[in-house]
C-alpha cells in the first residue's frame, strides 16, 4: 500500500446525508418537484387541476384557436398577453390614484 492510497481512504467519508431536507437541498426551479409528482401519478380520464375550472367555451378556445398555432406564434400570443396584463395594471394604478386624490375610497367617519 502506498502513501497515496492511505491519503486517498483518509479522504473518504461514511456520513449519510437526508436528501430530504429542504434547507440542505433547496430546490433550483420553484415547482419542478411538484410537476414531477404529478408526471408520475398514472393516466386517468379526469382532466387536470387547471382544467377543472374552465369553461366549455375556453377548452374549445385552447383546442381550436391555439392549438393550431405554431411554436413562434404561440409565443407571440404569450408575450401580447403579458403586455395586456402589465398595461392593465398600469392604468388600475392610475384609476386607483385617481380615487385617492377625489377622496372617493376614503371610509366614512362614524
Amino acid at each position: 500500500m502506498s502513501p497515496n492510497d492511505d491519503f486517498e481512504s483518509s479522504l473518504l467519508s461514511f456520513e449519510k446525508l437526508d436528501r430530504a431536507s429542504p434547507d440542505l437541498w433547496p430546490e433550483q426551479l420553484p415547482g419542478v418537484a411538484d410537476f414531477a409528482a404529478s408526471c408520475k401519478n398514472p393516466i386517468t380520464n379526469s382532466p387536470p387541476k387547471w382544467m377543472a375550472e374552465l369553461e366549455s367555451e375556453d377548452i374549445e378556445m385552447l383546442k381550436g384557436k391555439l392549438g393550431s398555432l405554431t411554436t413562434a406564434n404561440l409565443m407571440e400570443k404569450v408575450k401580447g398577453l403579458q403586455n395586456l396584463a402589465y398595461q392593465l395594471g398600469l392604468e388600475e394604478s392610475r384609476e386607483m390614484t385617481r380615487g385617492k386624490f377625489l377622496n372617493i375610497l376614503e371610509r366614512p367617519k362614524k
